[in-house]
């Protein structure tokens, strides 16, 4: 059996390592020539330097917090003396850009091809809600819907998917949040994994359908409908006209099917969530590895969480392709500290304490860890929450942390995939889009392996390498893509992850 390493130093600038299993006070580690002075959890920091009170703790070459008070050689460094402090850092617009080389064979994945230009990975039907109120009706009329017979009268769709929230009304008209939410329903109702779609309202809510239909069109391949529950005359009408538009909508969907598609029209949202200690050492490396594979093949992938890349900001800012991009990323962070200071809160939330058990202390190394999935490729373009995105590559959407807000905007702005790292063990699933989850342990992995499609654990625990679980990702996107369904998708989630983000006062 190869010898399994018991810590591991992830820069040669760093003056922690990471435990690679759980350690016992004073026990001798192999190359070491301290022994740690408690016990310490696998995937947490031991100093390997003494660090006086109020100096930098470096872990990936970079600063993670400073210190609360003295640390000696072999302590545990965590919450009880390890703070986030000030931290300024230099943010050299394009310096470190550098295009990647573009494949030279030329991959596809079965897909379905949309009149707009759009490639669906799944062909759903949606009913779509404007406001909660409409919700439960909307719920309903799928359980409605799939009792008579639609999907074995229609085998080419993949299901009806209802998506609901919890908001719509009780909110300003005119401001940024409304913009938001407007955006997020129109971005869920063109979306290519819908074949069609049903888009659902009460009549008097502040998000009116008619203000979503306007002057314009909201799919081009005409499959929608549109009907409020007042003007229907109450649920039971509804009910019964809304199972007859879907069978309608559910014909024309239907005769559409997968063809061969460049695997440049997939569009990746990358996520990581419950994350822990070997979040930024296992999965999300091999993820950035895969996103440049789709990248060099001239796909997208979308990184977002604002809020989880404060403090490695400037890693992509030096991969912007111009200053003008490079500087959108900081006015998003600029309106994420303004946000946070006048509603009460603090940047340095997250880790949340699950995070913390994992073995992340301040929001510095979680956004370094999380800043991994992203690889090596140049920083395209940088979108609004939501926003439709439109160029190939690289890509940031301006995001919460919070992993189903972000995930419903990735997904509003196009992402016909997700793939979720998680090292806690998030269990979740986002329609209309397929999510593959990738575990950064293996232990966890073996807990809960209904939930988890691939393992990166044994990066650590078998020597596999990061290039190596990259294209064992890059090859599941592609057949997930075509058809193969995910784990989240067997056990059938993404019926309640449709959160879109609240950023005003509900009235």
């Amino acid at each position: 059996m190869p010898h399994k390493p018991e810590t591991i130093c992830l820069h040669e600038t760093d003056n922690v390592v990471i435990a690679l299993r759980n350690i016992a006070a004073n026990e001798s580690l192999e190359g070491h020539n301290w022994q740690p002075n408690e016990a310490i959890g696998r995937g947490h920091k031991i100093a390997i330097a003494k660090i006086a009170k109020g100096e930098n703790v470096i872990r990936y070459g970079q600063i993670i917090g400073q210190t609360k008070q003295d640390i000696e050689i072999g302590d545990h460094i965590h919450t009880h003396n390890l703070e986030m402090g000030e931290h300024k850092q230099d943010y050299a617009f394009g310096r470190d850009t550098k295009p990647l080389a573009m494949a030279s064979d030329e991959r596809t994945f079965m897909g379905y091809q949309r009149d707009d230009g759009g490639v669906g990975t799944r062909n759903y039907l949606g009913i779509i809600t404007t406001v909660n109120c409409s919700a439960s009706v909307a719920k309903m009329l799928a359980e409605a819907a799939e009792k008579s017979g639609i999907l074995d009268e229609f085998p080419n769709i993949d299901g009806i998917v209802p998506i609901v929230h919890g908001t719509g009304c009780g909110m300003s008209a005119t401001d940024e949040s409304y913009d938001t939410l407007f955006r997020t329903i129109s971005g869920y109702a063109q979306h290519p994994n819908f074949g069609g779609i049903l888009l659902l309202g009460l009549g008097c809510e502040v998000m009116q359908v008619s203000n979503l239909m306007g002057d314009r069109t909201v799919r081009s391949d005409g499959n929608y409908r549109y009907m409020t529950i007042q003007q229907m005359g109450g649920t039971k009408r509804t009910l019964e006209r809304g199972v007859e538009q879907l069978r309608e909508i559910a014909a024309l969907a239907n005769k559409i099917e997968r063809k061969p598609t460049p695997i440049s029209e997939i569009m990746v949202g990358m996520q990581c969530g419950g994350s822990d200690g070997y979040s930024g050492i296992t999965a999300n490396p091999a993820l950035g590895y895969a996103s440049d594979l789709l990248v060099a093949h001239g796909g997208t992938t979308i990184l977002s969480e604002t809020t989880e890349i404060y403090g490695a900001e400037h890693l992509l800012t030096r991969r912007a392709v111009t200053p003008e991009v490079g500087k959108k990323i900081v006015d998003h962070i600029e309106w994420w500290e303004d946000y946070c200071e006048r509603n009460g809160g603090e940047m340095n939330n997250n880790p949340s304490p699950g995070n913390k058990r994992g073995g992340l202390t301040t929001i510095l190394e979680k956004s370094l860890g999380a800043t991994a999935k992203s690889g090596t490729a140049p920083l395209t373009e940088v979108y609004k929450f939501a926003e439709k995105i439109t160029k190939h590559g690289f890509v940031f959407m301006d995001s919460p942390g919070y992993d189903p807000v972000s995930v419903t905007g990735q997904i509003a702005s196009g992402a016909n995939m997700v793939v979720f790292t998680t090292g806690r063990g998030s269990v979740s699933g986002f329609k209309p889009a397929p999510t593959i989850k990738i575990a950064t342990n293996t232990e966890m992995y073996e807990r809960m392996e209904g939930d988890m499609d691939i393992n990166c654990g044994d990066i650590i625990s078998d020597g596999a390498s990061i290039e190596d679980k990259g294209r064992e990702i890059f090859e599941m996107l592609i057949k997930c893509a075509s058809g193969e369904l995910s784990k989240s998708e067997e056990l059938g989630f993404g019926g309640a992850e449709f959160v879109p983000w609240q950023q005003s006062a509900t009235m």
